[in-house]
């Protein structure tokens, strides 16, 4: 019996460290569909995001449209779709994407800004996926900040409330009369 215990246990560590490194490494033991395997890798953009209003008073809903591109790969699925103001999770959702690549989904989510203090907020918005082939543009950083003052606060400048602001990934290029990633307004893309 003693000496069946350590051929078992070299066999044992055996297979499980080759069993363990091939499903890491997407061998051969790897589903081809799973995340690291053989099949074909998904690739989200977040090519625009659009912010408004951009002034704002505390306790105002804030709106942000993005357009997400799922550019490659096949497989069908959810994950979180956020917004960040200052590196801090806003809004969410699931965001549900289908098995086609090229397919461009036009997402809405809004910031209840009750309860935040008043001061500029950078805006994110993000579709990560962990298994992702190019996990650097799966999300925009609006340039110009969302301004929040405290309720019947004038905004700086004398500015009215309102405005919107736009970042567009300089690669996409949307389809001629599309109405995705419209014409910026006029002023440029941060609609000053």
């Amino acid at each position: 019996m003693l000496r069946r215990m350590p051929i078992f246990a070299v066999s044992t560590a055996f297979l499980l460290l080759s069993w363990g490194g091939q499903a890491a490494g997407g061998g051969r033991f790897a589903d081809a569909n799973s995340p690291g395997g053989a099949g074909t890798g998904l690739n989200f953009i977040v090519r625009e995001v659009r912010v408004a209003p951009v002034r704002a008073h505390v306790g105002d809903i804030i709106k942000v449209e993005m357009i997400v591109e799922n550019q490659g790969g096949e497989g069908a699925g959810t994950t979180t779709e956020r917004v960040y103001a200052n590196g801090k999770s806003v809004a969410q959702k699931l965001f549900h994407y289908d098995i086609s690549g090229g397919t461009l989904y036009h997402e809405t989510l809004y910031w209840d800004t009750k309860g935040m203090a008043p001061g500029q907020y950078k805006i994110r918005g993000e579709v990560f996926l962990w298994y992702d082939t190019s996990q650097f543009d799966n999300y925009l950083d609006v340039k110009r900040p969302v301004e929040l003052v405290a309720p019947g606060a004038a905004f700086s400048g004398g500015e009215a409330g309102g405005g919107n602001a736009i970042e567009r990934d300089p690669r996409y290029k949307p389809a001629a009369g599309s109405s995705e990633g419209g014409n910026p307004p006029a002023g440029g893309m941060t609609g000053y």
